[in-house]
């Protein structure tokens, strides 16, 4: 198992190079306080990285709200089967 492992990350470094080599022709990127050249797979790989970085902080910021409202919805079940408890314990009182 760990050799195709291997072999599946030396495909993905052999097409990362491979596409790295064909796309080196310079692009200027212009951005509000100046001017950049650099190679368009270095583009490429940063706007993606970028990417990735900014989905994985949204997700992050959903799990965590995910994960809050599930601990505020065990506290309100405890308190709500705490007082069924606690109703249930009292007497019945019969007036006739």
């Amino acid at each position: 198992m760990r050799i195709v492992s291997y072999i599946f990350l030396l495909i993905i470094v052999l097409l990362g190079i491979s596409f790295a080599t064909l796309n080196s022709a310079a692009v200027n990127i212009n951005y509000y306080i100046g001017q950049k050249a650099m190679p368009l797979s270095l583009l490429l790989a940063l706007v993606f990285g970028i990417g990735c970085f900014v989905g994985l902080l949204v997700a992050v910021s959903v799990l965590i709200k995910t994960k809050l409202k599930n601990y505020r919805l065990k506290q309100r079940l405890k308190m709500a089967e705490k007082e069924i408890e606690n109703l249930r314990a009292i007497p019945l009182q019969d007036k006739h």
